[in-house]
């Protein structure tokens, strides 16, 4: 006899809160209470529960963060690896990577 296929069930926050059926996720799914995740062959592969505010618990955008790599315009072509650690942003707001890099070096260092 074969097993019912199950469908992981996430919080808005990511955490899991275990399996539905596939029955139960499309009832869940009709009914608004869940946003549904596709694989890129159209297959169901996870249910979402919505926001409080009614919103899509998946963001579309990772969340802005410090920048600690600059693209670099050489004489040779556009550079990633070649990183600076006081540049400018796209503002032109000096942006001051110097003092996490050091802190990192020395967590490292540190055992």
């Amino acid at each position: 006899m074969k097993s019912e296929k199950q469908i992981p069930y996430y919080a808005p926050d990511g955490r899991p809160l275990g399996f539905r059926s596939v029955d139960a996720a499309k009832r869940l799914i009709e009914g608004g209470f869940v946003k549904p995740s596709y694989g890129r062959k159209g297959h169901l592969k996870a249910i979402w529960l919505q926001r409080e505010d009614g919103s899509s618990p998946v963001e579309t955008h990772a969340r802005a963060g410090t920048r600690y790599s600059f693209l670099e315009n050489l004489d040779a072509g556009r550079c990633w690896k070649l990183r600076r650690l006081d540049r400018r942003d796209e503002h032109g707001v000096l942006v001051s990577t110097r003092g996490v890099f050091l802190q990192v070096v020395t967590d490292c260092l540190t055992s």
